[in-house]
């Protein structure tokens, strides 16, 4: 018997959200990270995103990729609470949702290379390394599985 996945029931016996859904989550919708943050500069509320994103296509883009992310971080706290019925269809259709959300973000980053006339940056390797490693995850995990198989 295998009672490995014992650590990932809460108290009622339900399973947890993966804290990797989390950062991919915060991953996918990191233009809306960087904007909440900039909120919280009094001076200069415009000069933590130029530093992040130079051009504000790109600042944009990340608004209108991220807005599914955040949709789909709001249905991951409704079931947790169980209380609404309404995302009950989101949250099947979870793997589907993450994955054409992993490959918009995916296109984006092709066009900031195109933009870039194909030079390196650390960005772009960082973004691709961890859309990689989404990808991966999406693909093999168990706990994802049986977190959208719980509800």
């Amino acid at each position: 018997m295998n009672f490995s996945h014992i650590k990932w029931l809460d108290d009622r016996g339900h399973v947890k959200p993966p804290i990797f859904l989390y950062l991919m989550l915060a991953f996918l919708a990191r233009g809306w990270c960087v904007w909440i943050m900039s909120l919280t500069q009094f001076n200069d509320r415009a000069g933590l995103v130029r530093l992040i994103y130079p051009q504000k296509e790109e600042f944009l883009l990340a608004l209108a990729s991220g807005f599914g992310a955040a949709l789909l971080y709001g249905v991951v706290l409704a079931e947790r609470k169980r209380t609404l019925t309404w995302p009950r269809y989101i949250f099947r259709q979870l793997r589907v949702i993450l994955l054409l959300l992993l490959l918009v973000d995916g296109g984006i980053l092709v066009q900031r290379l195109v933009h870039a006339d194909f030079l390196f940056n650390w960005s772009f390797g960082f973004d691709a390394l961890f859309l990689f490693w989404c990808s991966l995850y999406l693909v093999k995990s168990k706990h994802l599985q049986l977190y959208r198989s719980d509800w």
